[in-house]
C-alpha cells in the first residue's frame, strides 16, 4: 500500500508553532499562550479568548518535552499569557459542542497527561511550573494553572478562577479540576462546591483566602513578583548549567497496513480489528550508552530515548487515529543481555540529568499505555527480547502469552523494581502481587537472571505457556474471542482490573473522572438537541431531563 495521511500528527517542533512561544533566560523559562484564532487542528470554530483545542495542547506537550531534554539549565518555567486581561477561556466550547464523544474523551485524556507531565517535571526533573495569570483562567485555562506548583492572579478586581463548566455546559471540567482542586491543593469541598457553580469564578482575595491560588499581585507589578518568585523556585533546582541535546524531527514511514520507526513497527490488520507492535531492543554494541558522556554524545540517537520517542508517538497516533484497532498485540525483539546492559547502565546512572529524564519519559510513556482503551496481549517467543525496561509492556498487558521452547525467556532488571511506577504509585510488580509483597522481594533477587516458560509461569509472570503444538491455536482462539466482545464492555473491565492498589489523585482523575465524563458527554442533558452544549452562545436556555440518573 501506497503513503496514506496521518490523521492527527502528535510531531511538531517550535518553528512550527501557531499558539505557543517559548522564552529562555537564564535559569528561567517562559511559555507564552497566544492561540492563533483561526488555528484550530479542524475547521468549524475560531479559538477566541486564547481558549483551546488539541492543536494546542500537542505545542504544549511537545514545548514542555523540550524543555526538559534541550534546556537543562532550566528550573524554573513559566506559563502566562500575551492576550490582555484573559490568560485563558479554557478548552474551546465550539469544538466540544460539534465532537463525537470519543474525540472529546481522547481530548481530555491527552490533555491530562500533558498536565501531569507538567506536574511529574516539578517533582521529579527540578524543572518546577509556575502560573502568572495576567487575567482570568476559566476551565482548562484554570485546570492549566493547577497543574503548576505554584499560581500568581493579578489583583485587579476583574479577573478570576473560575470552573464554570457545570453551570454553563452541563458537564465537568475535563482535565482534572476537581481532583486537583480538592486532592492537590487541599481546598476545602464546601468551598469547592461553590467555585464548580459559580459561572463568573472567584477573585483576588477570596481566591487567595480559599487557597485557589498562591499569591496575589497588582497589574504593574506582575512581571517582576513572577520573575523574582520563579528565580526563588530555580535556585532550588539541581538540574545543570549545561548543554542540552536537541530533539530531532522523529521519522516515521506511515502505510495503510503498517507504521515503521527504527526501533518500533506497527502491522495492522483491519479484517481483524488488531493491530501487532514489535518493539525491538537495542543491539549488542552502537546503540548502547554506558556513561553519563555516552548518553550525551548520542543526543536523541540512543536506544533508549529514540524507542520511547517512537513507542509514545505510535500510541498517540494509534489511540487517535484508529479507534477501530481495539486489540494491541504486543511483541518486542533482540537480545535481552543487551537491554539488560542499557538497564543497569540507567540505574547506575539515575542522578545524571539525562538518564533521569530518559527514565522519566519510559515511565510516563508507559502510564499512557496503561491508561489506553485498548485490549493489550504480550506475546512472547523465541528472539523476544521482554526484559527490564521492555518486560514492562507484559506486565501492563491485560494478559501474556509465552510459548514453551527453547530460546523463549523473560529476564527482570532493575528497571522492574522502582523507576518506572504507575499511576497508582506502585511499580507494575507490585500491582501484579499486591497481596504477596514478599513475592516481589524475592523477585528482586533473581534480577537478570534468563525465565524459561516453566520458570516464569511458577513466579506468576505470564498468564498461559502454550507449547509448541498448541501455540498458534490457543493465540487465535484469544485474539478471535477478544474482537468478538463488545469494545465499550471490555473498556470498563479492563481499566477496573488495571488499577488495583492505593489511590491517587492520577488513578482518580483517569478513573472516577474519565468514567463519569464518558457518561455525562454521551446525555442528552449535554449534548442533545436542546442541551447545554448545542443551546451554549444562542441565547436560549437548555432543556433539562430532571430526573437523577
Amino acid at each position: 500500500m501506497g503513503p496514506v495521511t496521518s490523521g492527527v500528527d502528535f510531531r511538531t517542533e517550535p518553528s512550527r508553532y501557531r499558539h505557543w512561544g517559548v522564552q529562555v533566560d537564564g535559569r528561567v523559562a517562559t511559555l507564552v499562550l497566544d492561540v492563533d484564532e483561526g488555528g484550530g487542528i479542524v475547521p468549524g470554530y475560531e479559538l477566541k479568548l486564547n481558549s483551546y483545542d488539541l492543536g494546542v495542547d500537542i505545542e504544549l506537550y511537545d514545548a514542555v518535552q523540550r524543555l526538559r531534554f534541550e534546556h537543562p539549565e532550566v528550573g524554573a518555567v513559566v506559563i502566562t499569557s500575551r492576550k490582555e486581561n484573559v490568560f485563558s477561556a479554557g478548552a474551546n466550547i465550539r469544538m466540544l459542542a460539534q465532537a463525537s464523544t470519543g474525540w472529546k474523551i481522547n481530548f481530555c485524556k491527552f490533555t491530562n497527561e500533558t498536565r501531569n507531565g507538567i506536574e511529574d517535571a516539578s517533582a521529579h526533573s527540578g524543572q518546577r511550573y509556575l502560573a502568572a495569570l495576567n487575567g482570568t483562567a476559566s476551565g482548562g485555562g484554570y485546570e492549566l494553572a493547577l497543574a503548576c506548583e505554584h499560581i500568581v492572579l493579578v489583583d485587579d478586581n476583574r479577573s478570576a478562577v473560575s470552573l464554570p463548566e457545570t453551570p454553563l455546559l452541563g458537564v465537568l471540567p475535563g482535565t482534572g479540576g476537581l481532583t486537583r482542586v480538592v486532592d492537590k491543593r487541599g481546598v476545602r469541598r464546601d468551598l469547592a462546591d461553590v467555585l464548580a457553580t459559580t459561572a463568573e469564578g472567584v477573585r483576588g482575595r477570596t481566591a487567595l483566602e480559599w487557597g485557589l491560588v498562591d499569591e496575589l499581585s497588582p497589574r504593574s507589578r506582575l512581571p517582576e513578583t513572577v520573575r523574582t518568585r520563579a528565580e526563588v523556585m530555580a535556585a532550588d533546582s539541581d538540574r545543570p548549567l549545561a548543554a542540552g541535546i536537541r530533539l530531532t524531527p522523529l521519522e516515521r514511514q506511515l502505510t495503510d497496513d503498517r507504521i515503521r520507526y527504527r526501533n518500533v513497527s506497527a502491522d495492522v490488520d483491519r479484517d481483524r480489528l488488531r493491530v501487532d507492535i514489535t518493539v525491538s531492543g537495542p543491539s549488542d554494541g552502537s546503540d548502547q550508552a554506558s556513561t553519563p558522556d555516552d548518553w550525551v554524545a548520542a543526543g536523541d540517537q540512543s536506544w533508549a530515548l529514540a524507542t520511547v520517542r517512537e513507542l509514545d508517538d505510535l500510541i498517540l497516533h494509534l489511540r487517535t487515529n484508529e479507534p477501530e484497532l481495539g486489540t494491541w498485540v504486543l511483541r518486542t525483539a533482540g537480545t535481552p543481555g543487551a537491554l539488560q546492559a542499557v538497564d543497569e547502565a540507567m540505574a547506575e546512572h539515575a542522578n545524571h540529568w539525562l538518564v533521569r529524564e530518559i527514565i522519566l519519559y519510559w515511565k510516563r510513556t508507559l502510564k499512557r499505555l496503561d491508561v489506553t482503551s485498548r485490549s493489550l496481549i504480550a506475546l512472547i517467543e523465541p528472539g523476544s527480547c521482554f526484559a527490564g525496561t521492555l518486560f514492562e509492556l507484559a506486565l501492563a498487558a491485560d494478559r501474556s502469552y509465552l510459548l514453551d521452547a527453547e530460546g523463549s525467556t523473560i529476564r527482570l532488571t532493575s528497571m522492574n523494581f522502582g523507576p518506572y511506577p504507575m499511576a497508582n504509585g506502585l511499580t507494575r510488580l507490585a500491582t501484579r502481587f499486591l497481596s504477596e509483597p514478599g513475592h516481589v522481594d524475592a523477585l528482586a533477587g533473581e534480577r537478570a537472571q534468563p525465565l524459561d516458560a516453566a520458570g516464569a509461569a511458577k513466579r506468576g509472570l505470564v498468564t498461559f505457556i502454550p507449547d509448541e503444538i498448541d501455540w498458534a491455536d490457543e493465540v487465535r482462539l484469544a485474539l478471535e474471542e477478544r474482537s468478538s466482545f463488545s469494545p465499550d464492555a471490555l473498556t470498563g473491565m479492563e481499566a477496573n482490573l488495571r488499577f488495583p492498589g492505593p489511590e491517587t489523585m492520577e488513578t482518580k482523575i483517569f478513573g472516577r473522572l474519565s468514567s463519569w465524563q464518558n457518561w455525562i458527554f454521551q446525555r442528552p442533558n449535554a449534548v442533545g438537541p436542546e442541551g447545554a452544549l448545542p443551546a451554549y452562545g444562542t441565547g436560549r436556555h437548555p432543556v433539562f431531563d430532571r430526573k437523577r440518573a
